[in-house]
């Protein structure tokens, strides 16, 4: 191997001088093991992105090889949490010294868990997608997760002209005849009984929220049902019988707009007190071609943006 090879982003002159932002590689693979509060360390393979700035007006450029490299002890040698990400975005530092102050790294992965049956015992694999984004800007340390959890959303709109339509079949089936139990119960069994149905639709809660700068551990199993013991409706994993009445019957008594979802959502997350929250409700309407949206923020001084 050659002595003194040259290094262009140490020695050569910039084309043109001025700061930068952000500096850095996107979309690298990255499979790692990742550790959260009440599960046991998993292998996931995410796509990472990693940056620092450029505040050296003059430097040709950063060392893009020195980010890859910590990122691989990150991969290979240790497993991802609070503690080894910061070490990680210290190393971008340090490696930099001169040319930056910041660092910033972003996991992007989905996070599988294995889910209970609502009612038969049975479980399932179902993959939640996780973004973590951490960030050190001259010593301070931030963390933000994102999350999606999928449910079901039954329009009350139509659970209310589903149940006129069922009326109007009963009054017209009966037409003001004397009625005993046993014909009530029949007919409601029927095909002639449920006349209409509501509509419900594959939902999607997207939310992003700000964590303590000094956490010691994520803790995602529990963020993750918070909300879908708010929502009420999540989709399931493992399907038998018994479970799918059960997730009818839980759709028939938590009818919801996407409003009313984001509402739900919003007084949770208000309730955790994270330092920031970012929402957005996604309704995939089955009754019309586009869809049903709500955002919502904390609201904070230099905060998130709806």
């Amino acid at each position: 191997m050659q002595s003194n090879m040259p290094d262009i982003a140490d020695t050569a002159p910039a084309l043109q001088t001025g700061k930068l932002d952000w500096v850095g590689m996107a979309d690298i693979e990255l499979p790692f093991i990742f550790e959260s509060r009440d599960l046991a360390p998993i292998h996931v393979n995410a796509k990472a992105r990693a940056f620092v700035n450029l505040h050296k007006e003059d430097a040709k450029g950063i060392h893009m090889s020195r980010l890859f490299l910590a990122l691989d002890t990150l991969s290979t040698e240790q497993h991802v949490n609070p503690k080894t990400i910061a070490q990680a975005l210290d190393s971008f530092i340090s490696s930099h010294e001169g040319l930056s102050d910041q660092a910033k790294i972003e996991f992007k992965f989905e996070l599988p868990l294995r889910r209970k049956s609502l009612l038969s015992g049975k479980a399932g694999w179902k993959s939640y997608p996780l973004t973590i984004e951490a960030k050190i800007d001259r010593g301070v340390l931030s963390f933000e997760l994102s999350l999606d959890v999928t449910y079901s959303s039954t329009c009350p709109c139509s659970a209310a002209l589903a149940r006129q339509l069922i009326q109007q079949a009963f009054a017209e089936q009966f037409n003001g005849q004397a009625l005993n139990h046993e014909q009530v119960l029949n007919w409601l069994g029927s095909t002639d009984g449920i006349v209409a149905t509501p509509h419900s639709q594959r939902s999607i809660a997207n939310v992003k929220v700000k964590l303590d700068s000094n956490i010691s551990e994520f803790d995602i199993l529990s963020l993750i049902n918070t909300l879908e013991n708010e929502l009420k409706t999540p989709v399931q994993a493992a399907v038998k019988r018994e479970d799918e009445q059960e997730f009818a019957r839980l759709n028939g008594q938590n009818l919801m707009f996407c409003e009313d979802a984001a509402r739900k959502i919003k007084a949770i997350l208000e309730e955790a007190q994270y330092a920031d929250y970012w929402l957005q409700i996604n309704h995939y309407e089955s009754l019309h071609a586009h869809d049903a949206v709500a955002i919502a923020v904390k609201g904070i001084d230099d905060g998130y943006q709806p």
